[in-house]
């Protein structure tokens, strides 16, 4: 089976360059190029590839932007996002839009053929080493959020409660509704795993929440 690629890059050179080591493999085939978002739009909706190689920086929306469009166009593609950035934070933007893979630039042309042909078959595919850093960085994350769960709505709203305030009050003060606070106080507990406002109270101090008088 030929997998069929339309490549996005506002670049002409890379296009063709990205264009010229595809075509050197039997299996695959460019059925098109574009430079922007609106032509990866068009492009996919004329020719339903199964791959769109899609730059991240270009003219008027990036490509993580692009890529909910695209794939509008053409539920059965797979977007491979072709990147200079190596940023953790990068490649999850791209695959909560949408992406099934995240290779750089630099990488070697044998790994964009690879990647290429890893997404076309159902899978992912994020260059080793950058796989590495975003599994890192996501358990840091998690060691942050184990530390201090609560966010900083949850800790201001926790504050209040600590100092003796109402839900009513809080609400006013906080410019929310009472249902809102309400919500906010049964998550804190749940999170926390309290059950009482001295138990409150207590968490509060041991983190120095009553310290801050904002």
């Amino acid at each position: 089976m030929t997998i069929r690629v339309v490549i996005v890059d506002d670049h002409a050179v890379v296009r063709s360059g990205l264009r010229h080591v595809l075509e050197a493999e039997d299996d695959i085939e460019v059925v098109a190029e574009a430079g922007d978002m609106r032509g990866a739009v068009f492009e996919a909706r004329a020719h339903k590839p199964d791959v769109v190689l899609m730059d991240v920086v270009m003219p008027g929306a990036s490509g993580i932007e692009a890529t909910p469009a695209v794939l509008k166009e053409a539920e059965e593609a797979k977007v491979l996002v072709l990147s200079m950035q190596d940023d953790p934070r990068y490649v999850r933007e791209a695959f909560a839009a949408g992406a099934s893979g995240y290779v750089l630039k630099e990488a070697a042309d044998a790994e964009v053929v690879d990647a290429v042909r890893e997404v076309a078959n159902g899978g992912r595919y994020v260059h080793p080493a950058l796989g590495a850093r975003l599994v890192a960085a996501e358990a840091e994350e998690l060691a942050q959020a184990e530390q201090d769960p609560l966010s900083d709505r949850e800790r201001e709203v926790l504050r209040l409660l600590a100092l003796g305030h109402t839900n009513q009050e809080i609400a006013k003060m906080l410019y929310l509704s009472v249902r809102t606070v309400e919500t906010h106080r049964a998550h804190i507990m749940q999170k926390l795993r309290l059950t009482t406002r001295a138990e409150l109270v207590r968490y509060a101090l041991e983190h120095g929440l009553l310290e801050s008088s904002e």
